[in-house]
């Protein structure tokens, strides 16, 4: 409910991955769009921002507001050029960005209305300044990690919270497990026989800043072993921070498209990945995350119709914290 006060609207939305957020702010942002106001959109990873321009792109395809702009890092600068033009003229009513929509020379006609996707992902300092480029536009942020109303009232004193208190139809729950290193073989064995009813499986590997170099190695040598010798049979890809857009988009699209079975990746798609027909996740390492990074990582599956399950993997000698 838009506040139609003078006094800019600054709205958290809280609802459970798949809970239909994307939806709430495009309506949100039509609202907006239809008087001629603009909107901008920012998601914390590129994977993210993509997403979300191709899914809101392809919903409003057939409406008056077809023509939107995606913003992120790489990009011709020409093609940088045309869009910031858009903007400054007011041509481009929605923008969808990474941290690339912060630079000085993005400039709005009339901003009205941010949306901040994975709230937590930014600083405050990062939503004023964004927020600065608009005559006080209205703010609706939107988390899926669960923040109770004090902690919230703590962190977000600005926001008001609203919660999604329900799930799309036919959801079902997901099967959480803590099994350990001796117990990795059944996990394959599990694993094949949901790819052979036709699922997809994701495997995560903790990427922590410290020791990024070595996560990474080791992640990359997972794959390649995964690829030769357990898996060796099915379609399995690759996917990380370090590789170029390009490579990132065409492994999400095959991945979208079932034509890779099983991707190993890092935590790049903690937030925002959504592939229905993945049902299964296994996290490895899974006492090196943080509680609000798990639940997150978890809702990359349960998507769909199918049950699904997250396997949290764990060396043996691990203590019951």
């Amino acid at each position: 409910e838009l506040n139609g006060k003078d006094v800019p609207m600054a709205v958290l939305l809280q609802g459970d991955v798949g809970s239909g957020k994307t939806v709430t702010a495009l309506l949100t942002a039509m609202h907006y769009m239809d008087n001629n106001i603009q909107v901008c959109m920012l998601a914390p990873t590129e994977v993210l921002a993509r997403q979300h321009f191709q899914t809101i792109q392809a919903l409003l395809q057939f409406t008056p507001f077809a023509r939107i702009d995606l913003f992120i890092g790489k990009e011709k600068e020409k093609t940088r050029r045309e869009k910031l033009a858009r903007l400054k003229e007011g041509e481009t009513l929605l923008v969808i960005g990474t941290h690339s929509l912060f630079q000085e020379d993005v400039v709005f006609s009339d901003l009205g209305l941010v949306i901040i996707d994975e709230q937590h992902k930014f600083g405050v300092e990062q939503r004023e300044s964004i927020r600065a480029k608009g005559k006080n536009p209205d703010i609706l942020a939107m988390t899926a990690t669960p923040i109770p109303r004090t902690l919230c009232l703590t962190l977000y004193g600005d926001l008001q919270l609203i919660t999604i208190k329900t799930k799309p139809l036919g959801r079902k729950p997901i099967v959480t497990k803590w099994i350990t290193e001796e117990k990795r073989q059944a996990v394959y064995n599990s694993i094949k026989k949901y790819l052979a009813q036709g699922r997809q499986c994701f495997i995560i590997y903790p990427l922590i800043e410290e020791s990024e170099k070595v996560d990474l190695e080791s992640c990359i040598e997972s794959y390649e072993r995964l690829r030769m010798f357990e898996f060796k049979d099915y379609k399995i890809g690759l996917l990380h921070g370090r590789m170029t857009s390009v490579e990132k988009d065409s492994v999400m699209h095959a991945f979208k498209a079932n034509e890779i079975q099983l991707l190993v990746t890092t935590t790049v798609v903690e937030v925002g990945i959504d592939v229905p027909n993945a049902t299964v996740l296994v996290i490895e390492h899974a006492d090196r995350f943080g509680i609000s990074q798990l639940h997150q990582l978890r809702g990359r599956v349960g998507r769909g119709e199918h049950e699904s399950f997250c396997i949290l993997l764990t060396p043996d000698k691990v203590s019951e914290d």
